[in-house]
């Protein structure tokens, strides 16, 4: 266990800098002028001229070379300083965290509604097979082909344009979170079921079930003491891959439905060339990623039956 925790420690720094860095050349690597952009996302783009601009550029310090921009933003990294927002100015740790509640919220209700639909229907084909099973394969391929911001789109259609029974987008009420949590979870569904059900059949036809059955053991607590973790170990750490589809997914679903979320702040600061923000929330979008990884990698450990260590 010590030496995952060592292990994810340097991963984190390893991803902390690598991301900030490959996002620092991406975006200087954009055409355009940078201050043009900012000066038109302060003032409105009717009110932006070449003068406005200059004042911009003067005021940022955008006019100092790329390499002392990026030795300025990797000192203050060192000291946990994201800087100030290029367009508010508002500090990017406040804004960050303020946002990162929001896209906490909307994970983790999407991955909660997609366990909900995918642990049910994952046993149930496992175990009944036959015609259940080749339609939540057919479903499942074809929910998984689709893109995530479609099945959006879809949901807005369906239950907020025809039925009226939640609202198209923004955030305020619980009922604003349940189209995109909704839509996450759908996409996420359509492959943690299979991912389910190929283990549940795999434990189901295993001999240590079978021997557990024939001691006599109904089907429910031959589940129970045999079937549940063995099941549940490589589920959870299937979901360690599952949270890139959630990160991809937050980014689309956010913008989609006008979410406050880190997904929703990074486009608009992308299209702004709000370069602090948008580096500071790759960061935590990185941070997040190794951290979640770390506590799944630490849930199968003491899920796994055979009490094995990890390396």
């Amino acid at each position: 266990m010590r030496q995952l925790l060592l292990k994810r420690l340097l991963q984190l720094i390893a991803v902390s800098w690598g991301v900030g860095t490959l996002t620092f050349i991406l975006m200087r690597s954009l055409p355009g002028d940078m201050a043009y952009r900012i000066a038109a996302s302060r003032y409105g783009m009717d009110a932006v001229d070449s003068r406005a601009a200059d004042i911009v550029r003067e005021e940022l310090g955008l006019d100092q070379g790329a390499l002392s921009a990026y030795w300025q933003w990797f000192t203050d990294l060192l000291s946990w300083n994201l800087g100030n927002s290029l367009v508010s100015g508002a500090p990017v740790s406040e804004s960050l965290w303020h946002m990162l509640g929001h896209s906490l919220l909307l994970a983790g209700a999407g991955m909660a509604i997609a366990l909900i639909i995918a642990i049910p229907l994952g046993l149930a084909s496992a175990y009944w097979g036959g015609w259940l099973d080749r339609i939540l394969l057919t479903v499942s391929t074809v929910m998984r082909a689709v893109p995530v911001f479609v099945i959006g789109l879809l949901a807005v259609i369906v239950f907020a344009l025809e039925w009226n029974l939640f609202p198209v987008a923004g955030f305020g009420t619980p009922a604003h979170l349940v189209l995109p949590a909704l839509t996450l979870a759908l996409s996420l569904a359509a492959i943690s079921n299979r991912v389910i059900h190929t283990e549940a059949k795999r434990v189901f036809g295993s001999s240590f079930y079978e021997f557990a059955r024939m001691k006599g053991l109904s089907p429910w607590q031959a589940f129970k003491h045999h079937g549940i973790r063995n099941i549940a170990v490589p589920v959870v750490a299937f979901l360690g891959i599952q949270l890139i589809t959630v990160v991809e997914g937050v980014v689309m679903i956010e913008s989609l439905f006008s979410w406050p979320g880190i997904g929703h702040g990074l486009a608009h600061a992308i299209f702004a060339r709000d370069i602090p923000l948008i580096q500071g929330a790759a960061l935590m979008m990185g941070v997040m990623f190794v951290v979640l990884n770390t506590l799944v990698d630490i849930a199968c450990h003491y899920l796994d039956p055979r009490g094995g260590r990890i390396a």
